[in-house]
């Protein structure tokens, strides 16, 4: 999550709009008897890569702030896990206060390269703090999720893409550079774009799905709805804006995702593994996992 000037904009979006369904406890079940063909990871899939990350800012001063060491050693680790799954990687750099950054880009091999659903969360912190749920979480949710894709050996229709963002928190520099480093034919080939930003809140009652309405999204957003309404989980609709969905949404291309909401400690040093629900951290992965499995099946209009 970006600097606390944007914290309002996600409470006005969430105050803006009504419940969905009724409130239940954030430890709700993640596995659908429903559809048993779906992917889903367990806690012990996901937990060892906050672990990890937590390990990387305490040997680093505390932090995996952009230009430092630690988020340096936080791309080289999620890189490791990737290109042992299989993954086509890359490293995207870019500059932000004379410091060079890197946003890491991986592909699943396969699917149409003209229909791409990228999937993305930041991994930088503040300099005050490891960020282990702002963002540690989302970015270990998306990395257990593309590292299931790869253990189940899916061949998607579309191209699954996944990112991980640096210098978010100092204004969604990573993910904006990104952006605007792609062609008009790029920008166009990606259907959606997936954001995850604070995936592990404790307390957590609802989850907060984005809705596009400006571009028209719908697809992934009532996958997502209907992922959580199928476990009784409850969601609240909020809009575009606070993280690196932002930078996509000027560029003109749809997106989705959800967030668990603003946790406690954000962007401060307390703001480590224990400020994490392990049940909400897992819940969330199992919602990636699941919804990229529905929209890997199809292409638009088919």
């Amino acid at each position: 999550m970006t600097s606390r000037r944007s914290l309002p904009r996600l409470a006005a979006g969430v105050l803006g709009i009504s419940l969905t369904l009724s409130a239940v406890p954030a430890a709700a079940e993640s596995r659908s008897t429903a559809a048993p063909a779906a992917l889903t990871v367990s806690e012990q899939e996901v937990m060892p890569h906050l672990r990890a990350l937590q390990r990387i800012a305490d040997r680093n001063g505390g932090n995996r702030a952009h230009g430092t060491k630690g988020y340096a050693d936080s791309v080289a680790y999620v890189k490791r896990a990737l290109d042992r799954a299989g993954f086509r990687t890359r490293l995207v750099p870019f500059t932000h206060a004379g410091a060079t950054g890197d946003n890491l880009i991986a592909d699943w091999p396969g699917g149409d390269p003209d229909h791409v659903v990228l999937t993305g969360a930041h991994l930088d912190s503040v300099k005050e703090g490891p960020g282990i749920n702002d963002n540690g979480s989302g970015s270990a949710a998306v990395l257990a999720a593309a590292l299931q894709v790869a253990a189940s050996g899916t061949k998607p229709e579309r191209r699954l893409r996944f990112a991980w963002w640096g210098a978010e928190e100092p204004g969604l520099i990573g993910s904006e550079s990104y952006v605007s480093g792609l062609s008009g034919t790029e920008r166009r080939r990606i259907d959606v774009y997936l954001n995850f930003d604070q995936a592990g809140s404790r307390n957590t009652r609802q989850w907060l799905v984005v809705h596009d309405d400006e571009h028209g999204e719908t697809e992934a957003q009532q996958a997502f709805e209907a992922w959580f309404a199928e476990r009784s989980i409850p969601t609240f609709d909020i809009g575009v804006g606070g993280s690196d969905h932002e930078s996509f949404g000027k560029a003109g291309i749809p997106s989705s995702g959800f967030s668990t909401g603003i946790s406690d400690c954000i962007h401060e040093a307390c703001d480590n593994l224990a400020n994490v629900d392990p049940k909400t951290e897992t819940t969330s992965a199992n919602a990636i996992v699941g919804v990229l499995w529905k929209l890997a099946a199809t292409t638009p209009g088919h």
